[in-house]
């Protein structure tokens, strides 16, 4: 009897090692006026994130946790907001979806050093303060990123299909159709930036 229990205990153990480190870890969240979600996550990683339209502001922060918060005028509706956050061993997704459509601003804060690819439909995106590769795409609205120095890029591309580039760092300045521009350097980061109809601002 001994035996057949080792052998089942050997068997479990077999079984649960890879969904404890070989798959992601979801997490999902509701009700973000009341109870503002928030995950531990290491710097240093990377990071996607599929966003909501709307005005969202994504800042780094000092502390190794990923947070998201709401303010809306319709409180009721912005406890509609749903989060989900899958993480595995070194990256993550966060998604944000529902709540109102409009009268309503995201926050999400991230580790300082972190590597963003984020994809939002329209409205309004800023992204301060966040060292590491930022892939970002807006299909419409306005995109505002804070670069920091110039010298951290290996390389950047900034786009706009329609509407204004303005990159001040870059001596960049462009506005009409089509408008874009490529620069290399000796850092060690990527930018990759895009705005389909809107304006795309480089700080």
């Amino acid at each position: 009897m001994r035996k057949a229990i080792c052998a089942v205990s050997l068997g479990l153990a077999v079984i649960l090692t890879p969904l404890a480190y070989g798959q992601s870890k979801r997490v999902e969240a509701t009700n973000l006026p009341d109870h503002p979600f928030h995950a531990d996550y290491p710097s240093g990683g990377q990071l996607s994130l599929h966003l909501r339209s709307g005005d969202v502001r994504v800042m780094g922060g000092a502390e190794n946790k990923v947070a998201v918060r709401v303010d809306a005028k319709d409180m009721e509706k912005a406890r509609e907001v749903r989060v989900t956050f899958d993480r595995s061993e070194h990256s993550a997704e966060l998604r944000v979806s529902g709540g109102p459509r409009n009268d309503i601003q995201i926050t999400v804060e991230v580790p300082k050093d972190t590597g963003l690819y984020v994809r939002m439909p329209a409205g309004q995106l800023e992204i301060s303060n966040v060292t590491g590769d930022k892939d970002v795409q807006l299909h419409a609205g306005e995109l505002i990123v804070h670069v920091g120095s110039p010298d951290d890029y290996s390389r950047v591309d900034a786009s706009v299909v329609t509407g204004g580039l303005e990159a001040p760092p870059f001596h960049e300045d462009h506005g009409g159709f089509f408008r874009s521009f490529h620069k290399s350097g000796n850092g060690k980061y990527r930018l990759y930036a895009h705005v389909g109809a809107g304006d795309l601002t480089l700080r």
